[in-house]
């Protein structure tokens, strides 16, 4: 017979968490998510999102840690290697360290398609083509003129070499057939202030880092990059709507397993996981970032996966992208 106090608490549980009820069976030990960023960045606040409301969901403590280093490929590298045996161990993939870095670094030996488990995509933000607010370009079609009149003159920054924002400016290249000047910073910050000040002219930065400088006019969005408006800026027109028919890019981020995950564990997580995201406080906070997309099954996370490489990989090898820049 259960008493009083103890029916209290798990009502009380259950008042403050009634979607959590039906928790899934987990293997014994530690929760572990792992990012390969440092703490505050895009990659783990979503790890953080989703591991407190999985901490709820399974009523056991996830524990995120932190593996900085290589653009994320350092913690990618670990956990391709290690042979977890005890626990739940999971990795938070990201477009770079799962599509562009092992087609550029020489040091990556890990195969991002087989040495690890699908388990569910967590979504992906757009990137936003911006300029200094001093800056009076107004259009892609504006940018497409200044490239084409000042060949090998006008620079796009990122946040590194081999980063979405290097990538998404050498897809612009190809498509416009214009040539301009690669610049690469150590993070969007310094990209940004180099930016704003004009140093540098323009840049395809990401959604989450690029909002608070549009918003507060120091910096102008000129057109985003995925084939839908993000919620966050119906206002801007994507690279599609103006004429760059197909052009798609966006930094992913997905949950992974050890390769030899079982299926069967992969889909109760996946399963959890899309209870996760479908939360409205989750979904707020999400839009905030310009998060979208996020959930579906284990098989259209792998899908989308192989598909993004691939795409990557011709982007790589038709710009001639190299380590060196």
């Amino acid at each position: 017979m259960m008493k009083r106090r103890d029916f209290i608490a798990a009502s009380a549980g259950a008042l403050a968490a009634p979607w959590a009820l039906g928790a899934t069976e987990l293997p014994k030990g530690i929760v572990k998510i792992y990012v390969g960023w440092a703490p505050g960045g895009g990659t783990d606040v979503f790890a953080r999102i989703v591991g407190q409301k999985l901490s709820e969901l399974w009523g056991r403590s996830v524990v995120v840690e932190n593996k900085p280093g290589a653009t994320g490929a350092l913690a990618a590298d670990f956990f391709a290697r290690t042979r977890f045996t005890e626990g739940v161990n999971l990795l938070m993939a990201h477009v770079n360290t799962h599509a562009i870095s092992p087609h550029i670094f020489k040091s990556i030996t890990y195969d991002p398609l087989k040495d690890f488990a699908p388990v569910v995509m967590v979504g992906a933000t757009p990137h936003i083509l911006v300029t200094s607010a001093k800056n009076s370009t107004g259009s892609v079609k504006e940018v497409v003129e200044q490239c084409r009149k000042s060949p090998g003159k006008i620079s796009f920054g990122s946040s590194g070499t081999g980063s979405v924002q290097h990538l998404a400016a050498a897809m612009f290249n190809m498509a416009a057939d214009v040539k301009s000047i690669h610049v690469p910073y150590k993070g969007s910050g310094p990209m940004q202030t180099d930016l704003i000040g004009g140093q540098i002219d323009y840049s395809f930065d990401t959604m989450t880092a690029a909002t608070a400088q549009v918003k507060a006019k120091r910096m102008t969005g000129i057109v985003q990059t995925r084939l839908q408006r993000a919620k966050g800026f119906p206002e801007l027109p994507t690279m599609d709507e103006q004429g760059f028919k197909g052009f798609d890019v966006s930094s992913w981020y997905g949950v992974v397993g050890p390769k030899d995950m079982s299926r069967d564990l992969a889909l109760q997580i996946n399963a959890d996981i899309n209870k996760v995201l479908a939360l409205p406080d989750v979904v707020t906070r999400f839009d905030g970032y310009g998060v979208e997309d996020g959930g579906g099954s284990v098989d259209k996370f792998a899908a989308f996966m192989a598909a993004e490489f691939k795409k990557w990989g011709d982007v790589v090898r038709t710009a001639k992208v190299t380590e060196e820049g």
